[in-house]
């Protein structure tokens, strides 16, 4: 009796479990056909709709297929799993892509997969999101592919792009080939991406990696990225001023190369971005590594960098940067046109100014470089109390660039400073603390020690 009895309670908690799974919804049985040529878009959509409907699952994509697809609209309680081998690819007809990435301001990209104010999304597997970057460039040159002359709008697609979206999940995926921006979060809250595979073509321009605009509560850690475009960018964009500040940001364990800057905080910053930590990464091959580059009212304070190594060389003047390992600014954003008016200056204005840097910390850094480390302003108040503990630089020509020119771009005025190479150069900057540089110049250098 007591023996008939556990096995009648095994097989009821056998049911519940078997009750309890997630439901699973493979887009191929709502008509996608993973043939690499097809445009499932609609079976896809089809697949996500009726997971939504239903309270909610997992969108599957089996292993062995390649799924072309045009613009894709995600839902709440979703979650897109794609199996190894799967591929979830951008579709390269242009034509498909119609709704712009920042609303009407639309000479900055297409949506492809999107969402707006939804919860509980994630993206999982170990299979590939391809924006198919290549496809939609002009082209290819030495260092940079050539993009194709835009008339009203630009139709490159973004790759993930969401908005107003809470607790957001991307984890062990690979991402790879966008044609502009990759992965961008808008006024999003408590998001988690870990160990993401993030792999751009490093010749394609505005390939930014990761972009947090507006967005709050973000956790990224155990990825790698490369990028020809920023890998990991904080902003507030003018286009999304309702969802407030950038905050509560933190940067764990990654490795990541760039031909722009790994890390960078700003240049689109209309809002506030604060208590933000960069820790424990590895930065290879990069035009610029960590920089802050404020150029619009916005300001940026507390953040912390620590415990990071990092190689850092020329590449082209196509990208902005000269090498810089540590780049601290705010400078005034250059004047525009009237096609700037409204997006990248206050409603209407076509000259701007630049807000706050402040409370900065770098602590243990190792950098390889061309060049120093530059800290500036254009007032002697605006960039304030900076901190440098323990940063070694080793300072080795590796192009026939070897130092000695620092970018401010884009600014009003002069947009670089020519001098020669130093372990930190100031610019108009008030409490500056330097606790322990050391700088190491290769032979070819011509060094002249600290500015400031």
């Amino acid at each position: 009796m007591k023996r008939t009895l556990i096995l009648l309670l095994l097989c009821l908690l056998a049911v519940l479990n078997l009750s309890a799974q997630t439901p699973i919804y493979d887009v191929t049985a709502y008509g996608a056909c993973g043939d690499g040529k097809t445009n499932d878009a609609a079976a896809i959509q089809r697949a996500i709709d009726q997971c939504c409907a239903d309270g909610g699952g997992q969108v599957y994509f089996p292993r062995n297929h390649t799924f072309l697809a045009g613009p894709i609209e995600l839902k709440s309680n979703v979650e897109l799993v794609l199996d190894a081998t799967a591929t979830l690819k951008a579709h390269p007809d242009e034509s498909l892509y119609r709704l712009s990435a920042f609303g009407k301001n639309e000479g900055e990209g297409m949506l492809w997969l999107w969402a707006k104010n939804c919860r509980n999304l994630s993206f999982s597997g170990k299979g590939t999101i391809d924006g198919n970057g290549v496809a939609f460039m002009g082209a290819e040159l030495s260092d940079s592919y050539e993009l194709k002359p835009v008339t009203t709008f630009d139709p490159r697609p973004h790759v993930l792009t969401l908005y107003g979206c809470k607790q957001v999940n991307l984890r062990d995926i690979t991402v790879r080939e966008g044609a502009y921006w990759t992965v961008h979060f808008v006024g999003c809250d408590d998001v988690v991406v870990d160990g993401i595979n993030l792999l751009n073509n490093l010749k394609i321009r505005n390939g930014d990696g990761i972009d947090i605009d507006h967005s709050r509560n973000v956790r990224i850690s155990n990825c790698h990225i490369t990028s020809g475009d920023d890998c990991i960018c904080l902003k507030n964009r003018r286009e999304f001023a309702e969802y407030g500040s950038c905050h509560d940001i933190t940067v764990t364990n990654c490795t990541m190369t760039s031909r722009s800057c790994a890390v960078k905080i700003g240049s689109e910053n209309m809002d506030s971005i604060y208590n933000v930590t960069i820790a424990n990464c590895i930065i290879s091959a990069s035009n610029r590594g960590l920089g802050i580059q404020n150029r619009d009212e916005g300001t940026i304070t507390d953040v912390s960098f620590s415990n990071i190594i990092m190689d850092c060389r020329l590449w082209s003047d196509v990208w902005w940067g000269k090498a810089e390992p540590i780049y601290v600014t705010s400078y005034p954003r250059a004047d525009g046109n009237n096609k700037d008016a409204n997006w990248r200056f206050p409603k209407g204005q076509t000259h701007g100014r630049s807000g706050e840097v402040s409370r900065i910390f770098f602590t243990d850094i190792f950098a390889t470089s061309e060049n120093g480390c530059f800290i500036g302003g254009d007032t002697d108040t605006k960039v304030n109390n900076i901190t440098l503990n323990r940063v070694r630089l080793n300072l080795r020509p590796q192009t026939p660039y070897k130092g000695g020119v620092y970018d401010k771009r884009p600014c009003r005025d002069e947009g670089f400073v020519r001098d020669k190479v130093y372990g930190l150069y100031v610019e108009k900057a008030s409490a500056v603390t330097v606790d322990g540089l050391t700088v190491q110049a290769a032979p070819g250098i011509d060094y002249g020690g600290e500015r400031n």
